[in-house]
């Protein structure tokens, strides 16, 4: 009875908040605002690389692509002369099968967290890979060579063992919710929430954090570095926030989780997209997405506003300040 009565309160605090659920976020927004055509869009990374491309959305450098056994025995080739560089499934979700190398030595290569493979364990990840180990529903697949991003100053100390990077949730063309997610120990490097990564809630104003969780849980310094993750500010903000608009533009979609990443060589950059972008963006906000997605489903054709308006009006709606409870 206890629980019973337990859970209704907490079914209607999350009402009362705004709180976005997945049966809704499936059927209202996924199912209304995303054709099922355009998913291979974003579902596939290299597909997704060469449509940036060919929008001259800035994007990692696109070292090489390996689409059959045949070719695994010409990944040296691909990588000769590299420091660094990451290897990714195309059709890959949650961080599964990246492969990152942050260092080349004399035939070493070297994980972030220190673990050294040859040339022969790249090879027979790659073959994993191709052979559907990490896609959606076990496809075949491609892997996709890339350069290793490199964290700009302002957000390279709030990550352990991985880069940083901004999903923003995109209704209609205008970013509704941003958080940062860092990398940690327990998430093995990757910005992967569900692994164990930190959300950092980001004010859609300035770019300033808000709230910081880990599993759900508050918390206020980074697990690993010890840095106090309410300083975080994440530099070129108005930039990510114009960026994001144009990686919906040129999809189609109308519900989008956007990932961007802050490089220091060519600053704001698109990482990947997704059609059936995750809830705990709320969690690590510590408010809900409805009222936000219900004041743009109001506006009278808002992805014809120009980029820098549709920046402007989340700035001003969707701010610390500007944000109102309730529907």
């Amino acid at each position: 009875m206890n629980l019973g009565m337990f859970s209704f309160s907490c079914l209607r605090r999350l009402r009362r908040e705004g709180v976005l659920g997945m049966n809704r976020r499936n059927i209202v927004y996924i199912s209304r605002h995303n054709d099922r055509h355009l998913f291979p869009l974003v579902d596939n990374k290299l597909k997704t690389k060469q449509l940036a491309l060919d929008c001259s959305v800035a994007v990692p450098e696109l070292i090489g692509v390996i689409a059959n056994q045949h070719d695994v025995t010409f990944l040296e080739r691909f990588i000769a002369g590299r420091e660094s560089f990451c290897i990714k499934p195309a059709k890959g979700s949650g961080g599964k099968g990246i492969l990152v190398i942050q260092r080349c030595q004399e035939g070493q290569y070297c994980r972030a967290n220190g673990q050294v493979l040859t040339l022969t364990d790249i090879q027979r990840h790659i073959s994993n890979i191709l052979a559907g180990l990490f896609s959606l529903g076990g496809a075949v697949d491609v892997a996709v060579i890339e350069a290793l991003i490199e964290a700009d100053e302002c957000t390279a100390g709030f990550s352990y063992e991985g880069v940083p990077d901004v999903r923003l949730i995109v209704f209609r063309g205008i970013p509704v919710m941003a958080m940062m997610r860092l990398a940690c120990s327990s998430s093995h490097g990757k910005a992967n929430l569900h692994q164990g990564a930190v959300g950092v809630g980001i004010d859609m104003a300035s770019g300033a954090a808000v709230k910081a969780v880990q599993k759900d849980h508050p918390i206020v310094l980074h697990p690993d570095t010890g840095i106090d993750l309410t300083t975080l500010q994440i530099s070129q903000w108005d930039e990510l926030l114009e960026l994001s608009c144009a990686c919906a533009d040129m999809t189609g979609l109308g519900y989008l989780g956007v990932d961007l990443v802050l490089d220091k060589n060519i600053g704001p950059a698109l990482l990947e997209l997704n059609a059936r972008p995750g809830l705990s963006i709320q969690i690590a906000n510590g408010c809900g997405l409805l009222p936000r997605l219900n004041k743009v489903e109001r506006l009278v054709k808002p992805e014809r506003l120009s980029l820098t308006d549709r920046r402007h009006y989340a700035q001003q709606h969707f701010g610390v300040q500007g944000v109102v409870p309730g529907g």
